[in-house]
């Protein structure tokens, strides 16, 4: 296997694993998940699952299972900027379907498309938590509330070289 973490996100991996009880190491998952993301361009290749299931002594299935399960973990290359549109009930109910819709039309990318300048990808997820600020997105870290096409507009500009256009 040529993919490997670096010598100290190893030894982050092993201080994770430690948190847990022997033969428990499945609990580890998530966050060497995460790394691996991190460490790996942002997104988790089969070569990398195979690999985080080497490390905690799992099937690659059970890696693989994990990693479709859970919208935050990419299993294809994605944008710098990933715009994540919250599809439920509540989101849905405020608007989220015409916020998805607005980003095709600036951006000219579907959920699961990445802009050919590599800067956005949007993707669609389930429930963030936030439902008495929908529609709403998640971008990085950071929450975006009470989305409208100006606020979109804003935040592509603030993202990206890309200027707001006046919408109609």
């Amino acid at each position: 296997m040529s993919l490997c973490f670096s010598a100290d996100k190893l030894k982050e991996v092993q201080q994770i694993i430690a948190r847990y009880p022997e033969g428990r190491q499945k609990s580890a998952l998530l966050p060497v998940l995460h790394l691996a993301q991190q460490e790996f361009g942002g997104w988790l290749s089969t070569e990398a699952m195979d690999y985080i299931a080497s490390l905690l002594g799992l099937q690659a299935i059970e890696v693989y299972e994990v990693a479709t399960f859970y919208s935050m973990y990419n299993l294809k290359p994605v944008g710098k900027q990933v715009l994540e549109v919250c599809q439920t009930g509540p989101c849905m109910l405020n608007g989220s379907e015409a916020i998805v819709a607005y980003i095709y039309e600036r951006l000219g990318i579907r959920p699961g498309e990445t802009t050919a300048d590599g800067l956005f990808t949007l993707k669609t997820v389930e429930c963030l938590g936030a439902c008495g600020y929908a529609p709403m997105l998640q971008l990085g870290k950071n929450y975006r509330e009470h989305l409208t096409r100006e606020k979109i507009d804003e935040l592509i500009a603030a993202a990206s070289d890309r200027p707001v256009v006046a919408t109609t």
